[in-house]
């Protein structure tokens, strides 16, 4: 995030007004709601996330250990065993549709 001179794009009057209730200090001006984004929508890392516990659960059901794939990761075994939960569980409702 970047920063933006308020002299660039506001009004002197209302800087004027922000200046009587902060002056010279750093203000964050929140997004719109309706401009929010979710966590992970700029960059890849949601997709990489999902390929990589596919990953996991593939290889546990492939043979193997919840110890190997927490080294092989670099994830704690409680993080491995809860991706394959996870996705065991997805994989039942799956089933039952």
């Amino acid at each position: 995030m970047g920063y933006i001179k308020a002299s660039d794009i506001l009004p002197r009057e209302v800087i004027e007004v922000i200046q009587s209730y902060i002056d010279g200090e750093y203000i964050y001006i929140p997004r719109l709601e309706s401009n929010k984004k979710s966590w992970g929508e700029n960059t890849n890392t949601k997709k990489e996330i999902r390929n990589r516990n596919n990953q996991i659960y593939f290889e546990n059901k492939s043979g193997k250990s919840i110890k190997e794939l927490s080294k092989k990761y670099y994830l704690s075994e409680k993080s491995i065993q809860r991706v394959v939960t996870e996705l065991k569980k997805k994989e039942k409702i799956q089933a039952e549709s």
